[in-house]
């Protein structure tokens, strides 16, 4: 009888512990827990405000040509769509001329990517979108589009972050992104406002 007794006590005490095994919750061939993306929607939220802006433009990019201009003027960037898309006008003049420029930069909750419209106003219509995404404080963003009828590769970075001053810088591949040449530097300074001034 005692044995009787232990015998079914251990059967008690070892099935849940089979069943365990067999749980598929506990299986080393289950998925892990996806990591979870992070929410860029802000990313552009140190820019919003009124910028002096320097530019540097190759003027004949992927000829061979190293002839570059320069122009000064103002970035003024606003929040809309409660920060989920942001609105910049550039205008800027110099020896070459004068540039203004709109970019619609809107954030695709989905994807976690912002895409970059581009309009000029002797153009009239927006460009192709660059599309990308920050990461460790620095933007990405990559397109493709065609110059001269040939289809080149389009890449935008936005560096060197600061409170008061970041950078912008565009560049073409014609060879599917193995080399690059940089053919739009800009670089911006936050106009300080009355109230940003010492007493």
């Amino acid at each position: 009888m005692r044995t009787y007794l232990l015998a079914c006590s251990l059967v008690v005490i070892l099935q849940p512990l089979g069943g365990l095994a067999q749980n598929p919750r506990v299986s080393k061939d289950s998925p892990q827990p996806a990591v979870a993306v992070r929410d860029g929607q802000h990313d552009f939220d140190f820019e919003i405000g009124t910028w002096k802006t320097r530019l540097w433009r190759l003027q004949h990019p992927l000829s061979g040509s190293n002839t570059w201009v320069e122009y000064e003027g103002t970035s003024v960037v606003r929040k809309v769509r409660n920060g989920r898309a942001n609105l910049v006008e550039l205008e800027v003049d110099g020896p070459a001329g004068h540039i203004e420029g709109l970019n619609l930069r809107l954030y695709n909750p989905q994807s976690h990517q912002w895409s970059l419209n581009f309009a000029s106003s002797s153009g009239g219509v927006m460009s192709q979108p660059t599309i990308g995404e920050f990461k460790n404080g620095r933007g990405e963003f990559f397109d493709q589009e065609t110059l001269n009828g040939r289809a080149i590769l389009v890449r935008f970075i936005i560096s060197d972050i600061k409170p008061d001053s970041c950078r912008f810088e565009q560049s073409f591949s014609d060879d599917g992104g193995k080399t690059w040449e940089v053919n739009w530097i800009a670089i911006d300074e936050r106009v300080k406002t009355g109230s940003d001034k010492a007493p």
